[in-house]
């Protein structure tokens, strides 16, 4: 029986930034130069298969530093960032901790730093619960920083008196959506102090910038990735923004849904910022088996960015005196 056609446009950049590189690559690292178990607090990343990957190669993760018994094995702190009491705390137990924060959520730490020091208050936009945005807060005293999570949020805002402002954001937010709120908090506060970058990351822009240029030309897009992702969330947002009349966030080819996928003849592909390329290829096989593919690739930028990993982790071991 012949197979009905496919077109799949594949959007470029997608899938692991060098953040996410950095972190998992610090977890093998850790496992290859002293062995299992390595503890990590937290998911390393957003990404069901790459925590379960990491389990079986013999990373443990734990929720919080309490539940690690064995205080000479590395303790891996996630890509998203950690509240300054995680750093304290395991300095306190003398842990052998292993920072993978990726160095951009760290530049959002820092400016959050030099504003507090310059007597700012800071308006932090994004997502109340993510853990970038609880380490963002938790690196400031109280009342330090306020959250905008919405316009909402801007209009009946109330900021402490006599104190200039600044905003700091979440690196993985909706670009389009960040720009309204920060142009609402202009108009409300013009003399508010931007950061001197962009806090949302490269990769988020170009993956969002991607989807938009592919949304508009699909009958519908398939995002890879974890429910718990905020990137690849945005993504999905992002193309149902842009027209697309059918966009779903999936992680594996069991989650897609055939009823609407079925019959489409264009189908848009991307994945998150954590989302591993193998699941792409398989998504790829799975409309494989059902239709005749014909894939296209859609790029709109070239990711060079390299990480390079924590400090402890860029040397071997020195050999003890018995070796």
């Amino acid at each position: 029986m012949t197979k009905p056609p496919l077109d799949i446009l594949l959007c470029a950049p997608r899938g692991f930034c060098a953040g996410v590189v950095r972190a998992i690559d610090a977890v093998e690292k850790a496992l290859s130069l002293h062995g299992a178990p390595v503890y990590v607090r937290h998911e390393i990343v957003h990404n069901k298969y790459v925590v379960e990957s990491l389990k079986r190669k013999g990373a443990v993760f734990v929720a919080e530093l309490s539940e690690v018994p064995d205080t000479t094995r590395p303790v891996i702190f996630s890509a998203h960032g950690v509240p300054k009491s995680v750093p304290a705390e395991a300095e306190h137990r003398a842990l052998f901790a292993i920072d993978a924060t990726c160095p951009l959520v760290t530049k959002v730490h820092r400016e959050a730093e030099v504003h507090h020091k310059r007597g700012r208050h800071i308006l932090l936009v994004g997502h109340a619960g993510h853990p970038e945005v609880i380490g963002t807060m938790g690196q400031l005293p109280q009342g330090a920083i306020t959250l905008i999570e919405t316009l909402d949020d801007v209009a009946t805002l109330v900021p402490p008196s006599g104190l200039p402002l600044a905003y700091v954001t979440q690196t993985t937010l909706s670009v389009d959506d960040t720009r309204g709120i920060v142009e609402a908090l202009q108009a409300r506060f013009p003399d508010l102090i931007a950061p001197h970058k962009e806090d949302i990351c490269y990769a988020t822009t170009n993956r969002q910038e991607a989807v938009k240029r592919v949304a508009p030309l699909v009958d519908g897009l398939l995002v890879v990735g974890s429910p718990n992702s905020s990137n690849s969330q945005r993504l999905r947002e992002v193309a149902e923004r842009a027209g697309c009349p059918h966009a779903r966030l999936v992680l594996r080819t069991d989650e897609i849904d055939w009823s609407i996928f079925g019959d489409i003849r264009r189908l848009g592909l991307t994945a998150g910022a954590s989302a591993p390329e193998v699941l792409v290829e398989e998504i790829i096989d799975a409309f494989a088996e059902r239709y005749e593919v014909r894939v296209e690739t859609v790029s709109t930028a070239d990711e060079s960015v390299f990480f390079p990993l924590p400090r402890e982790l860029r040397s071997e071991p020195a050999p003890t005196a018995a070796e």
